[in-house]
């Protein structure tokens, strides 16, 4: 036994028996009620649950798949075992997950329409929204590996495909832009696998991962290869996410066109000095530092630095009339 172990845990284990004793002789003296206990498997915080459980799971049911499902034109084979019970997995979660899918399609109504013709522009099939959508929730969110924004871009991996990443200026941040820089690497994988299929997959795998994967495995077709769980998951998360965005009252979504969020309107101001102050030069334009922010989270600072020969376009709220 180690000596110096904290015996608080055991105590707190003790606790908690004697506690659990305790409650147990009160419900058999009929002096309590049973109320049905989960826990958070993250924070292992207790969650109670409502009494009428049974009658809130017996709303959920068992989902018919898809006869046939596409994806940049290519066909999905819905004929293969372990398809079908891949893509009945995340089917089920993102259909069960109320709260997560509903804000998605609120979200969608926004930003979609601007994010679809940036790919048509670069001659990406319109399903790669959906990567979008899967990659960030469609918010400037950062995970746990420092991919930021949108489309999920490293550091060096955003400069690569032209987007500026300084200490003012960090276009990851820009949906639009980053985008723009998403194209560029889907062209190129695509100039690489022939495929839209291994193209999406290589945007979570990797084009070197993936690679290596088809030349061990000798096969190029995804739903063929033995991946990574995350990148084994990763198409069926996008297929999941189109088909419920296609269909959303097939799989039990009823959101109201007046709850979805529209575009704001916005109007560009170019800049091609620098600015020492961004707060007056909000207010100056008849807003504050939080509306420009939220139109420009690009922006990093309180200031701006423009080089020589730089332009930047910042949204500023309403017509500019």
């Amino acid at each position: 036994m180690d000596k110096n172990k904290n015996p608080l845990p055991i105590i707190s284990f003790l606790l908690s028996i004697t506690a659990i004793c305790f409650s147990l002789i009160a419900i058999l003296k009929g002096e309590q009620e049973i109320e049905p206990v989960l826990t958070d498997p993250i924070e292992n915080i207790p969650l109670s649950i409502p009494g009428d459980l049974p009658e809130i799971m017996a709303n959920a049911k068992t989902l018919d798949l898809p006869d046939s499902l596409l994806f940049a034109g290519e066909p999905v084979p819905m004929q293969m075992a372990d398809v079908q019970e891949r893509l009945d997995r995340e089917l089920h979660i993102n259909t069960y997950w109320h709260s997560s899918t509903i804000f998605l399609l609120k979200r969608a109504k926004r930003w979609l329409p601007q994010i679809e013709p940036v790919l048509k522009e670069h001659g990406i099939p319109d399903d790669f929204k959906y990567v979008a959508v899967i990659e960030s929730g469609l918010s400037n969110v950062t995970s746990p590996s420092d991919a930021v924004g949108f489309w999920q871009f490293v550091e060096g991996t955003g400069k690569e495909y032209g987007l500026e990443i300084n200490k003012f200026v960090d276009e990851r941040y820009d949906p639009l832009k980053a985008t723009e820089a998403a194209c560029l690497y889907l062209k190129e994988a695509h100039e690489r696998f022939q495929n839209w299929t291994n193209v999406a997959a290589s945007y979570n795998r990797g084009m070197n991962g993936l690679r290596r994967a088809i030349e061990n495995q000798q096969t190029s077709n995804y739903y063929d290869l033995y991946l990574n769980s995350e990148t084994s998951r990763y198409m069926f998360r996008v297929l999941a996410c189109k088909e419920i965005f296609e269909h959303p009252e097939k799989y039990g979504f009823d959101v109201s066109e007046e709850h979805l969020y529209l575009p704001e309107k916005i109007h560009y101001v170019e800049v091609t000095e620098s600015i020492d102050d961004l707060v007056q030069f909000s207010i100056d334009h008849g807003t504050n530092y939080k509306i420009l922010k939220r139109f420009n989270p690009w922006l990093m600072d309180y200031k701006l630095p423009v080089k020589k020969e730089r332009v930047y376009r910042i949204a500023l709220p309403g017509n500019g009339g």
